[in-house]
């Protein structure tokens, strides 16, 4: 207490002289208007400063949760394209008949998720994401970016799954050239985390340096028309009856951050007919 009696007995002087000043900046701007308008204009530039500074940091720590909401956004706007393009097939080959069955509708369904571990190094590479059985992720679902098909789920725990990058020499997906029916098998064969092959293309189709490979729809695991890759060139054939293709994948693998789960309502079904045969014998 001495102490502070001390100092401030000590600096009185600064104390006066700080209170006097602070009241005359106070009468001065309360009684002209010049004055005023000059203070509060500067005190908006400094509070408008410090709340931009605050909106950015914020914003940042954000981020993460904004990216969250885009990506559950951009799924449930794919889920709808997709289940309006079903709708539009349904009723064009339904177009002499009023009704569409109601079973029909609503096919896939999205779910978002996150990558947290990624390999594109090995022969066979996988990754993980952060979602799993409890939030409907099952093995044999395929994966897909903003920019296309990245993997078929593997292995499927709780809250984590392990997927089948495209990235894998094991592993072909049934595609086609965007706009003919002419199907193929894309597959990786290692180096080049950018390119692929395209093979088993009949001889007779028609194609030009720059068509898009899509998926077929030949399976409960994509969809048909999503996105896989880019014709760069035609290369040497094993077989003399079909083409095949040097492509260049549409998803960047070294940077997959988001991507989507997609669910097929009718999966069971049609997989539990295609082993049928096998079941019974």
């Amino acid at each position: 207490m001495k102490n502070i009696i001390e100092f401030i007995l000590r600096y009185s002087k600064w104390f006066v002289f700080t209170f006097y000043m602070v009241i005359s900046c106070i009468l001065l701007v309360s009684n002209n208007s010049y004055q005023q308008s000059v203070y509060l204009t500067s005190a908006n530039s400094v509070t408008g400063g410090i709340y931009n500074v605050w909106s950015q940091v914020s914003g940042y720590f954000n981020l993460k949760s904004i990216n969250e909401s885009l990506q559950a956004s951009n799924a449930d706007l794919q889920n709808q394209v997709f289940n309006l393009k079903t709708q539009i097939a349904e009723l064009k080959t339904h177009l002499s008949d009023t009704t569409v069955l109601e079973s029909d509708k609503d096919r896939f369904d999205f779910i978002s998720a996150s990558v947290i571990n990624n390999n594109t190094r090995h022969p066979r590479n996988y990754f993980t994401i952060n979602r799993g059985k409890k939030h409907g992720v099952l093995p044999g679902m395929g994966v897909i970016d903003q920019n296309g098909v990245v993997g078929i789920v593997n292995v499927s725990g709780s809250n984590m799954s392990r997927v089948i990058s495209l990235l894998n020499e094991t592993q072909h997906f049934s595609v086609k050239i965007k706009g003919s029916s002419f199907i193929g098998s894309m597959v990786w064969k290692g180096g080049d985390a950018t390119i692929g092959y395209v093979e088993e293309i009949p001889r007779h189709a028609k194609y030009s340096i720059g068509d898009t490979i899509v998926t077929s729809g030949y399976s409960t695991t994509f969809p048909e028309g999503i996105p896989v890759a880019v014709i760069m060139n035609r290369v040497r054939s094993q077989d003399d009856s079909f083409f095949t293709f040097k492509v260049r994948l549409t998803s960047d693998f070294k940077s997959l951050s988001s991507v989507r789960v997609i669910k097929d309502i009718y999966k069971s079904e049609i997989d539990s007919l295609a082993t049928f045969d096998i079941v019974t014998q």
